[in-house]
């Protein structure tokens, strides 16, 4: 901030950022320049959400989001989070960056995760898993990062589901377009909410990763006889 700012406010306010993102887009106003883009980043979620909102009712400038300094991967992440969530579930934001103390394609992953959770970029994959609990007749922890790291780098969207009992299970394995409900030493698997086979537990994470390439392979196919791309999609929001 400019210190005339620090010394009026004290200290970096939603206000301060505010009047120095516009006292700065000013300085271009005035040459008649225009294309431009505004950041008021933070370290704090709170002071940079509230900045932003403030900055979004008082200019029609496209707003690049973004969390200074948020941490490393985990709580970063989380700071990431709560903060774009809140502005872009209201419309506010054109771009984003995520900062993490982590190598830079972390940040990307993070970002765009973000962006697919609030429907603002077309979903890849999907890995929905229970949090497991005394009904769990697997160890659901392993089965879901053996199922994500088997599937790594499929950019379908496709929704898989890895549920520990048979209980929840089968419910949730129907809304899947690919899920397993397991228990009993077996697990029954599901494609479009059908049941289509039943395989020992030692053949789940093999069967899931079979099945999801079948269903890949057809989306595209599907995508191609139309014409139109089977995966990709214009985000509404991107990631910088």
């Amino acid at each position: 901030l400019d210190r005339r700012l620090l010394q009026k406010y004290g200290k970096a306010t939603p206000e301060a950022l505010v009047e120095s993102a516009l006292w700065e887009a000013s300085l271009f106003e005035e040459h008649d320049f225009r294309d431009i883009k505004i950041s008021v980043k933070h370290n704090d979620p709170v002071v940079m959400i509230e900045a932003y909102r403030q900055l979004a009712a008082q200019c029609d400038y496209p707003l690049h989001l973004g969390v200074t300094e948020a941490g490393p991967a985990f709580q970063g992440t989380i700071k990431s989070a709560v903060a774009f969530g809140a502005l872009l579930a209201q419309g506010i934001g054109d771009t984003i960056r995520v900062s993490l103390s982590a190598p830079p394609v972390e940040e990307v992953k993070v970002g765009i995760q973000i962006l697919e959770s609030l429907n603002l970029r077309q979903r890849g994959l999907e890995i929905v898993s229970c949090p497991s609990c005394g009904r769990a007749q697997v160890d659901v922890y392993k089965l879901a990062d053996e199922v994500t790291a088997g599937l790594e780098g499929m950019e379908v969207p496709l929704r898989v589901a890895v549920m520990g009992c048979v209980v929840n299970g089968p419910g949730e394995a129907r809304e899947a377009d690919l899920g397993v409900a397991s228990g009993n030493g077996k697990g029954q698997i599901f494609v479009k909410g059908e049941v289509i086979k039943t395989v020992p537990e030692s053949k789940i994470v093999e069967t899931l990763i079979e099945e999801a390439m079948k269903i890949a392979e057809q989306m595209e196919q599907d995508g191609a006889a139309s014409g139109a791309p089977a995966v990709t999609g214009k985000p509404a929001v991107t990631v910088s």
